[in-house]
């Protein structure tokens, strides 16, 4: 869907009060009223507010309105959905699970940017070529200082939990030899 621009003047809803707007978004949401019921009961509110006649919103107007609206919103639900999968893809691993998540997203606009640029009858602009090809490189760059980071945080983590193993051993009684051994066997983990 293309957004048609206009001479730089703002649509009726666009002028309408806030507390109107909200409404109408409110209505919009609950899939239970027709375009023609949330038209009328918007075009109450603005008679009983006492705004002037030609703020009132046509159907044409609202349809694009709610055209436009549902398209965003169905953006924002397939960007959480995403978010979801990845989150749970990505497991109770709290150091990078974001990091990764917006890596994830910025390779899928970047796959989406070059699938439009080929699709394109028009002739890709070698800037455009340029600065698609920095996006990867610094995705890339993101993802091998998130892993290294991961590993980085592991070691630390392996490296408390030996030695606290190896205090917990010698206290049970095992020797120095067994105790260094369980230390070794929890390091070679991480």
């Amino acid at each position: 869907m293309t957004d048609k621009k206009t001479r730089g003047r703002p649509s009726k809803i666009d002028l309408l009060p806030v507390s109107i707007r909200d409404e109408l978004h409110q209505l919009l949401r609950d899939k239970r009223h027709t375009q023609a019921d949330i038209r009328a009961a918007i075009n109450d509110l603005i008679d009983n507010a006492g705004l002037p006649d030609d703020l009132k919103i046509s159907r044409t107007g609202l349809n694009r309105y709610a055209s436009r609206m549902e398209t965003l919103g169905a953006r924002i639900r397939e960007g959480r959905e995403i978010a979801d999968v990845w989150v749970s893809r990505l497991g109770s691993a709290p150091t990078s699970d974001v990091g990764k998540l917006l890596q994830e997203f910025v390779k899928s606009l970047a796959f989406e940017t070059s699938m439009k640029l080929a699709e394109s009858e028009d002739v890709v602009e070698p800037k455009a070529l340029s600065q698609l090809a920095l996006v990867a490189a610094r995705i890339e760059q993101a993802a091998m200082t998130s892993t290294k980071r991961e590993k980085e945080i592991r070691a630390a983590f392996a490296a408390e939990a030996a030695a606290e193993a190896e205090k917990i051993v010698k206290q049970a009684g095992l020797t120095a030899d067994a105790a260094a051994d369980i230390r070794r066997q929890i390091l070679g983990i991480a």
